[in-house]
């Protein structure tokens, strides 16, 4: 296990492609989960993907639960119509915080650690935080967004 280096920069090649899909948990895979555990830990995040290490592998962490959860082949099957606005921060934007606008509740398919196929419903941050990780997958970061008036703004207030 180790505490890899964070790619940073909205414009680094890794964080702006499309991720492979992991055809099998194999050691190595179990090893990145390892390794991306120990970064995001050190970092102090709310989640990580394998691109934010510099790794286009179709795998990330979040943070469901207060639980850091090995997410393999994500795939968002349905998002609510009902959105929530908040600002995001991330590991690979050190500084920039930007309001986003989500789906409140989410359904995913995806594979543990163990290979096998699982199906939740999220809501909330738990949602949240797995949209944000599953948009690192398709090489989209939190700029790509709309601007939003900013939460503490008094215009935020009034709309």
């Amino acid at each position: 296990m180790a505490v890899l280096p964070i790619v940073i920069g909205a414009t680094t090649p890794v964080l702006r492609t499309k991720t492979k899909r992991i055809p099998k948990v194999t050691k190595e895979v179990l090893k990145l989960i390892a390794d991306m555990h120990d970064t995001v830990k050190a970092a102090e995040g709310g989640g990580i993907a394998a691109p934010q290490i510099g790794v286009s592998l179709r795998v990330c962490l979040a943070n469901i639960n207060d639980k850091m959860t090995a997410l393999i082949n994500p795939e968002i099957t349905w998002r609510s119509t009902e959105t929530l606005r908040e600002e995001e921060g991330c590991l690979s934007l050190p500084g920039v915080w930007k309001a986003v606008e989500r789906s409140r509740e989410i359904a995913l398919t995806y594979m543990d650690e163990q290979g096998k196929v699982q199906e939740r419903r999220f809501s909330d941050w738990n949602a949240r935080v797995v949209q944000h990780e599953v948009d690192h997958l398709e090489g989209v970061l939190i700029v790509d967004y709309p601007a939003l008036p900013n939460l503490a703004s008094p215009d935020a207030l009034a709309a």
